[in-house]
């Protein structure tokens, strides 16, 4: 049996996390959730589940936000695959955003966090050829 690649989805509004879970496990992911940036750096951090990418909300309860959830992930690996998912805060990602993430604007059609996830895993698993 073929295992499915990780995806951490980071979004403390249940109704929105439900559905980006069940449309990335319809994609062919396997979503697993969390609802503040504290726990999604405690897994990232922890190493017990390796994740293929993060879909992050910007703003989260608790004290870390989706920025410096992205961060956190990139400190695990410098090439992880980031999708933002926002309605307030997407002009500060060219500021706050890591580089080579993507940002999705609240409402998005649902099939969006899987094509955004899939691009980026894509690049990622590229061959980089030098110029």
């Amino acid at each position: 049996m073929v295992e499915l690649p990780t995806v951490l989805v980071v979004e403390d509004d249940e109704a929105v996390q439900g559905v980006v879970a069940d449309v990335l496990n319809e994609g062919g992911f396997e979503p697993a959730t969390a609802r503040t940036g504290e726990e999604a750096v405690t897994l990232l951090k922890g190493r017990q589940t390796h994740y293929s990418a993060l879909v992050t909300d910007i703003n989260l309860l608790g004290r870390f936000n989706g920025w410096d959830v992205a961060r956190a992930a990139r400190e695990v690996d410098p090439n992880f695959p980031v999708v933002y998912m926002t309605d307030a805060a997407a002009d500060e990602w060219a500021i706050q955003g890591v580089p080579n993430s993507i940002l999705l604007r609240k409402p998005f059609a649902p099939a969006q966090i899987v094509t955004a996830v899939s691009q980026l895993l894509n690049v990622g698993s590229m061959p980089v050829s030098g110029n």
